[in-house]
């Protein structure tokens, strides 16, 4: 444990990384709890981001997930235009064997300590279920049932505002912002990509798609059988023809292996962190690959739980995140102007606001 307490020392301290307000380490032995809660900053605002429950190599990789996502949330909360921060929890061991009512509320209990510094909701391997679970023990709990006073599932406009900004990226690369006749590859049709493929569809894109989990393949095919099938993500990135690739699970996607061999011409996906690390959205310029930010395109589930806070209404929240279209387009706009890629772009409004949140 020692070497992880360091890893986090140097990369809050030392690293560009770092930068982040505050770290919690929670454990509570007797449910099996053991979570990270992250926030990055609340120069805008109380910190906001969701709870990922994942069956993590190490607890360092869990830390440094947990990180590297808090500090997208800042980014991706001041884009959106919240008045939020950046926070990020994990809760390391696979959910399908550990996740109990027990531990949810010991969590909620550690959330809670906080303070409101921290808002949760869900990410990958919690649900709007959990939220209500969660909720019992912390009242700055959003992503819940509306049964419970909650907004319900945050992936229907996370999907909507990623297919705001594959118009977007249409309109600035073809001169139309429609998809009908592209090919667009999802890689990851779970919570997500499975709204994002009916969207697609119904824009007439052909559409291909690959998941790991073959039943929500199947999901999809089931549905929709005109959906191809690409054997994994690697024969995907790789299909012949392909206008637009989604990268729709986790991060890390675009890297030194995968960007040479893409076919596409735009990235626009819901993953979070698809840059493998820096540099890679300069390797995508240089093949001449659009690249639509994934912390501004998958603003949409955000948007939502954050209206939540306020007293929900799906029509408010649906124009925020029909906004994702225009925020799409000015980053590219002010990539051209500073001669820069869209990341840098992005980066460069978000910090800005910020940093003027900062000095008020």
């Amino acid at each position: 444990m020692t070497d992880v307490t360091d890893g986090v020392l140097h990369t809050l301290f030392h690293s560009d990384q770092g930068g982040h307000e505050q770290v919690v380490l929670c454990q509570d032995r007797a449910s099996g709890l053991k979570a990270v809660i992250a926030i990055h900053s609340t120069a805008l605002g109380p910190a906001l981001g969701g709870t990922r429950f994942y069956p993590y190599a190490s607890e360092e990789a869990a830390v440094a997930d947990a990180l590297n996502l808090s500090r997208g949330m800042s980014y991706k909360n001041a884009m959106a235009g919240l008045d939020h921060g950046g926070g990020k929890a994990v809760i390391i061991g696979d959910p399908e064997r550990i996740k109990s009512e027990e531990l949810l509320l010991a969590y909620g209990r550690f959330v809670a300590s906080l303070g409101g510094r921290y808002v949760t909701a869900c990410d990958v391997g919690t649900y709007v279920a959990d939220m209500d679970v969660v909720a019992r023990e912390c009242r700055w709990t959003t992503g819940r049932s509306p049964e419970n006073g909650g907004a319900g599932d945050s992936s229907v406009l996370t999907a909507y505002g990623v297919f705001q900004g594959m118009r977007a990226s249409a309109q600035h690369e073809w001169g139309d912002p429609t998809l009908r006749g592209r090919k667009v590859g999802v890689a990851g049709v779970g919570k997500v990509g499975h709204y994002l493929v009916e969207h697609l569809l119904e824009d007439g894109a052909e559409v291909v798609v690959t998941d790991v989990r073959e039943e929500s393949v199947r999901r999809i095919t089931d549905k929709y059988p005109q959906v191809r099938v690409a054997r994994d993500t690697d024969d995907l990135i790789r299909t012949e023809g392909l206008d637009i690739y989604a990268p729709c699970a986790l991060g890390g996607a675009l890297n030194d292996e995968t960007v040479p061999v893409l076919t596409a011409r735009i990235v626009c996906g819901a993953a979070n962190n698809q840059l493998a690390h820096p540099g890679v959205e300069k390797d995508l310029a240089d093949r001449r690959i659009l690249y639509a930010p994934d912390y501004v395109v998958n603003a949409g589930g955000v948007i939502q739980v954050a209206d939540e806070l306020h007293g929900f209404d799906f029509d408010r929240c649906k124009a925020k995140a029909s906004k994702i279209f225009d925020t799409t387009l000015a980053i590219f706009a002010r990539a051209k102007d500073d001669g820069i890629p869209p990341a840098a772009a992005a980066d460069r409004i978000a910090e800005q606001r910020m940093a003027e949140a900062r000095r008020r």
